[in-house]
């Protein structure tokens, strides 16, 4: 979507390369005034190196830069960070929706995965980490999310056909997703790129614990001291880590309590807080 050429008082830009157009055309017509630029992980984690033209363009044109976690200023230009204002996205809490919360089971431990399949998830990586697992495991992956193209669909598909332990789930209406949170032992999230995934801040609301690969994006929103770190696309020691939640009870009830201590972080109030402060910022 491109800005029209309306007249506002200040701009708000999702995405720095997708934005460049609309960014350059808003400062070059209203230079004082003040452009907010929310960044994106392909922005951050892409673009900035495949399209570095318009994408830095855009970053030194705004005034305030929005991320979604800390760490994203180790790839943004030093002469951009005082501009970095940090805005971890919120998540309802699912006692004030019509979720149903579901007993745990004790038949299996599951494991759910939430994201479209994909290559910047690294969708398939909980699968193959479970492959192998000893007979007496009870671990059980629950994959919910749409497959990007058919190619995605058919490694689902086959892999669903030689591993018993994994079981793609499709696209869900997302009181699903909230409802696997209360019925599921864990969460993983293995992608390669994330801004600042939304289903950590859900998770750790909702009280369940998290495995993630240990990018910049994760790391940022469950801080350098969490437990729950895998290194990326390393399926074996994502597998030792899924054993060792399934039976450490300290070691998944340690995961538990530091999410539900980030959960502040992603609260609605929390949210509307810095936005409030940005603008204070802006109008300082």
């Amino acid at each position: 979507m491109q800005w029209d050429g309306t007249e506002y008082d200040v701009m708000v830009a999702l995405h720095a390369w997708r934005s460049a157009e609309s960014i350059a055309q808003f400062k070059q017509k209203y230079p004082h005034r003040p452009l907010v630029l929310a960044m994106t992980g392909t922005d951050l984690y892409r673009f900035i190196n495949s399209h570095p033209e318009p994408t830095l363009a855009s970053i030194h044109l705004a005034d305030k830069l929005v991320t979604l976690h800390r760490l994203a200023e180790r790839v943004l230009p030093e002469s951009v960070h005082n501009r970095i204002h940090v805005i971890h996205q919120s998540a309802l809490p699912l006692k004030t929706s019509s979720i149903k919360p579901r007993k745990r089971s004790i038949k299996t431990f599951d494991i759910c995965v939430v994201g479209h399949l994909r290559e910047e998830k690294d969708s398939m990586r909980v699968a193959y980490a479970v492959r192998n697992l000893p007979q007496t495991s009870k671990i059980r992956v629950l994959h919910y999310g749409k497959a990007h193209n058919e190619e995605w669909a058919d490694y689902a598909k086959q892999e669903m056909k030689i591993n018993s332990r994994y079981h793609w789930l499709g696209e869900v209406p997302h009181w699903k997703v909230r409802q696997a949170y209360t019925r599921c032992h864990l969460m993983v999230l293995p992608s390669v790129m994330e801004g600042g995934a939304n289903v950590i801040s859900e998770a750790s609301v909702a009280g369940l614990p998290v495995i993630a690969s240990d990018i910049d994006g994760s790391v940022g929103l469950l801080g350098d001291d969490y437990a729950g770190f895998f290194p990326v696309k390393n399926e074996d020691a994502l597998a030792e880590i899924l054993l060792k939640a399934e039976n450490d009870a300290a070691f998944i009830n340690k995961l538990t309590q530091q999410c539900k201590a980030r959960a502040r972080l992603f609260t609605v109030e929390a949210e509307r807080q810095a936005w409030a402060d940005l603008l204070d910022d802006l109008r300082a």
